[in-house]
């Protein structure tokens, strides 16, 4: 008999790739393992997964909206109804491991599967634990966390430090060149700002960006752009304004290894997968976090990076003055390049993903 994992979460891409690092770990170590995805319906994770090659079944869970809002009084509704199609799922998959990732959509199918007697392992990507996890924390045989310090959330005796688990081909981007150039229709020879707001787009670090783009321009560079969906119409007109082959821009992008690859410069949020991939990736980044996050956990992601001097910070409030020409100051000065990446690369635990696998692989056995 195959063993069987159930992996639960999403709503981001800081949740679901790590998910997808996990299962492909699992699936190498033990090709015959088969791995059931379960997400909330209508988010990202439900076109992601399939594209990564697995089976994901859909919950009608929804998370708590911060303002008031009638989607709220249907939440209870959705929960129980959630609660008894996840009770469904394992009982027609029969799992013998539940991993949850985090996100709202974890919560009911883990929940039923500890009802159900089935070991759980949850991983903790952030520096500040999610309220899913925190709750499903005590239930836990095991919780995998990527920063030291997290026993203020969960039991002490059930933490391993792991770091986040991300995609393997961006281990060694630096092979990657030529081929990320080509990829994007970028030249070889010019300097490359990489910018992206995590996998929703950022609209304060468009809007910085944007208002700066011909004084990258003038200066030789040229920059990779990740919009996401709500932006990229806005970034093609203003690039179709400059007339520029310098500048490229995408909702989203998929072949996250080229990008880092051609990067002389990174842009991005403070979220956990991000940082992670920076880190394993070694590049100079500048990091400008999200402030509406949950107790301002991505700032505190960033100055782990920070107070090693291993990355920059520009507050979201002084982008719009900041951002520019911080990414202009960094681009022109390979020496303090150099000395991000060397610290970044301290950072890195590019055995994550197979360390995670090895644990869930423990409570099977």
């Amino acid at each position: 008999m195959p063993k069987k994992v159930i992996i639960s979460g999403g709503g981001t891409g800081g949740h679901i790739y790590p998910a997808i690092a996990i299962a492909d770990a699992l699936k190498q170590k033990d090709p015959d393992l088969e791995v059931l995805f379960v997400g909330a319906l209508g988010k990202m994770e439900m076109e992601k997964v399939p594209r990564a090659g697995y089976e994901i079944v859909g919950l009608p869970i929804a998370g708590i909206k911060r303002a008031l809002s009638l989607d709220n009084l249907a939440l209870p509704f959705k929960m129980i109804n959630s609660l008894l199609k996840a009770k469904d799922i394992i009982r027609d998959f029969k799992p013998d491991v539940a991993v949850g990732v985090g996100g709202f959509a974890s919560g009911p199918l883990l929940m039923m599967a500890s009802y159900e007697g089935i070991p759980m392992l949850i991983q903790e990507q952030n520096s500040y634990a999610g309220i899913t996890n925190k709750f499903l924390g005590k239930k836990a045989a095991k919780i995998c966390v990527a920063y030291p310090g997290m026993e203020g959330f969960f039991p002490k005796e059930k933490i391993v430090v792991l770091g986040n688990p991300v995609r393997s081909d961006i281990v060694d981007v630096s092979s990657k060149r030529r081929q990320g150039f080509a990829h994007f229709g970028l030249q070889e020879d010019k300097k490359t700002l990489f910018v992206m707001g995590g996998s929703l787009g950022a609209r304060s670090i468009n809007e910085s960006l944007h208002a700066g783009l011909a004084h990258f321009l003038d200066q030789g560079y040229q920059i990779l752009w990740q919009t996401g969906r709500t932006y990229i119409d806005t970034a093609k007109l203003a690039i179709e304004g400059l007339h520029t082959d310098a500048i490229k821009a995408f909702d989203f992008i998929y072949t996250m290894d080229l990008a880092y690859a051609i990067a002389d410069v990174v842009v991005s949020r403070a979220g956990a997968l991000s940082v992670s991939e920076l880190c394993l990736a070694a590049k100079p980044a500048i990091l400008i976090p999200f402030p509406a996050a949950s107790e301002d956990h991505q700032t505190k992601n960033a100055l782990a990076l920070v107070d090693q001097d291993a990355a920059w910070l520009v507050k979201d409030a002084a982008a719009k003055d900041d951002l520019v020409p911080k990414a202009l100051e960094l681009l022109a000065d390979v020496a303090k390049q150099e000395n991000l990446k060397t610290n970044i690369r301290k950072l890195a635990k590019p055995t994550a993903a197979d360390d995670i696998a090895e644990e869930v692989l423990k409570l099977i056995r």
